[in-house]
C-alpha cells in the first residue's frame, strides 16, 4: 500500500496540510557549503592543479594533465557517428525542433529620435562565452545538453564550453553527440564544484566564462549559488514537480504514469494531483497501485509520492486553478476535456502541457520549448531558460545639443537636491548661458 496523502479542499486543514506538502528546505547543508567553499577557494588558487586533484579523487580518474581531460571535438562527432539510428533520429529531430522554438525569441534592439534629435535605443549583445554544466554517473542527460546549448547558440554566443563528469572514465555517446550537433566549442571531463569553479575563475586550461547554466547536485547548486556575481548563473533549481489538473475526463494510468515521471527524478520530488471527480481519484490511487511495482525505480516513486505526493479534491474548476496557482509548479498539465478555456487563468508556472495528448515527457526531450524551468514555486518571478538568457542589453543614449538643455536643466536639479555637485555641474557645463 502506497501512502500517498489525500486531501479535499473541504477540510479544515486543507490550508495546512498543502503547506506542509509544498514545504520544501533549500538552504544548503552546512557540510556541502563548507566542503564546496574549500574547493571554490583552491580552484581559485591553484587553477588546474586543483581541478585535476578534485576530478582525479570524486571520479576515480587517473589523469596526469588537464590535457587527457578535455574530449577533443573530432570525438564528439566521432560518437554521433557511432550512434544507432534511431538514437540518432531522435536527437536530430528533438535539437531541430529546439531550435526552431528558440530562433522565434529573437530578440532585436530598437532606437527612436526625439524632436530635438536626441536619440535613445537598446542595444542586445549575445554573451561572449557561456559554461554549460551537465550531470554524469549514474545517468546521462543528453536532453540537458539540447536544452541549454541550443538557444545559447541561437542567441549568438561566441564560444560554449561544456563540462560533464565522467566517473571512472565512462564517457556517454548520446551526450558527446549532443554536444556536436547543438555547436558545443569545447569539451572538458571534470564536474562537481571544482567544474562550477573552472568556468566561473578560469584556470591555465578552461577559459573563464560569462555564465554558467545546467543542472547538478547539491554541490553543484551550492557552488552555483556561491561564484554568482562573479559570473552569471541561469538558476538554483530544487526537485522536479508536477501539478495535474483533473476532471475525471481522462484515463486514469496516464494520471498515474505522468505523476511517475517526475517521481522517479528524486525522492523529493513533488506530484499532486487536483481533481474534481472524488472517484476518478479513486481510480488513480488504484492505477498507481498497479503501475508502481512495474517500474524499475520504484523505491524512488515511492519515495517521492509518499514524501511530497497528494491526491487533492477540489469543489470545481476554479477552485483547482487557485490552488495550481498558489502551487506555481514546474510542470502544470492540464487533463481536461476542454483545457483551452482554462490556459489564460493560469498565472504561476513553469510550462502548461494543455489536453490528454499532451504528456509532460514530451516536453522533457522534444517538444520544443526549453525544459530548463523554475521550480520551488518560483514560477510566480521567473521563466523558462530562453534566447535572452545568453543575451543582455545595453541602453543607447546620444543627446542633442538642444536636448541637453532640457535634460541638463532637469539632472541639476535632482543633482543638487541629491547633494550631488559634480553631478550638477557635470550637467550644467552642457547648458548655454
Amino acid at each position: 500500500m502506497i501512502n500517498i496523502k489525500r486531501l479535499k479542499t473541504t477540510d479544515a486543514d486543507f490550508k495546512q496540510r498543502l503547506d506542509q506538502i509544498l514545504a520544501f528546505e533549500g538552504a544548503q547543508d552546512d557540510s556541502i557549503d563548507n566542503v564546496v567553499n574549500n574547493i571554490l577557494k583552491d580552484v581559485k588558487a591553484r587553477g588546474d592543479a586543483a581541478v585535476l586533484e578534485y576530478t582525479n579523487r570524486f571520479d576515480r580518474l587517473s589523469a596526469k594533465s588537464m590535457a587527457e581531460l578535455e574530449i577533443p571535438k573530432s570525438a564528439l562527432f566521432d560518437a554521433l557517428n557511432s550512434l544507432s539510428a534511431a538514437d540518432r533520429e531522435a536527437l536530430e529531430f528533438s535539437a531541430a525542433r529546439i531550435r526552431a522554438y528558440h530562433e522565434r525569441q529573437e530578440g532585436k534592439g530598437f532606437s527612436y529620435t526625439e524632436a530635438d534629435g536626441t536619440e535613445l535605443g537598446m542595444m542586445v549583445t549575445p554573451l561572449d562565452r557561456v559554461g554549460l554544466y551537465v550531470p554524469g554517473g549514474k545517468a546521462a542527460y543528453p536532453s540537458s545538453v539540447l536544452m541549454n546549448a541550443v538557444p545559447a547558440k541561437v542567441a549568438g554566443v561566441k564560444e560554449l564550453i561544456m563540462v560533464v563528469p565522467t566517473p571512472d572514465g565512462e564517457k556517454n555517446a548520446l551526450v558527446l553527440a549532443a554536444a556536436a550537433l547543438s555547436g558545443v566549442d569545447r569539451v572538458f571531463a571534470i564536474g562537481g564544484a571544482q567544474a562550477v569553479a573552472a568556468l566561473a575563475y578560469g584556470t591555465e586550461t578552461v577559459p573563464q566564462v560569462d555564465k554558467v547554466v545546467g543542472p547538478g547536485n547539491a554541490y553543484v547548486a551550492c557552488a552555483k549559488r556561491r561564484v554568482f556575481g562573479v559570473v552569471g548563473i541561469d538558476m538554483v533549481a530544487g526537485p522536479s514537480e508536477i501539478l495535474v489538473v483533473a476532471d475525471g475526463s481522462g484515463d486514469p494510468d496516464w494520471a498515474a504514469m505522468d505523476l511517475f515521471s517526475q517521481a522517479e527524478h528524486d525522492e523529493l520530488a513533488q506530484c499532486i494531483m487536483v481533481c474534481t471527480d472524488e472517484a476518478f481519484i479513486d481510480k488513480v490511487q488504484a492505477s498507481i497501485e498497479k503501475l508502481l511495482p512495474t517500474m524499475p525505480r520504484k523505491a524512488i516513486i515511492r519515495a517521492a509520492l509518499e514524501n511530497r505526493g497528494a491526491l487533492i479534491g477540489a469543489r470545481d474548476l476554479e477552485e483547482a486553478i487557485v490552488i495550481a496557482n498558489r502551487v506555481a509548479p514546474e510542470h502544470l498539465e492540464l487533463s481536461l476535456a476542454d483545457p483551452d478555456p482554462w490556459v489564460k487563468k493560469i498565472h504561476h508556472a513553469g510550462a502548461i502541457f494543455i489536453g490528454h495528448y499532451t504528456s509532460e515527457a514530451l516536453g522533457d526531450y522534444c517538444a520544443g520549448p526549453n525544459h530548463v524551468l523554475p521550480t520551488s514555486g518560483s514560477a510566480r518571478f521567473s521563466s523558462p531558460l530562453g534566447v535572452d538568457d545568453f543575451r543582455k542589453r545595453t541602453s543607447l543614449i546620444k543627446v542633442s545639443k538642444a536636448g541637453a538643455q532640457t535634460l541638463g536643466r532637469i539632472a541639476h536639479t535632482f543633482a543638487t537636491g541629491e547633494g550631488l555637485p559634480a553631478h550638477a555641474q557635470s550637467a550644467k557645463y552642457r547648458l548655454e548661458s
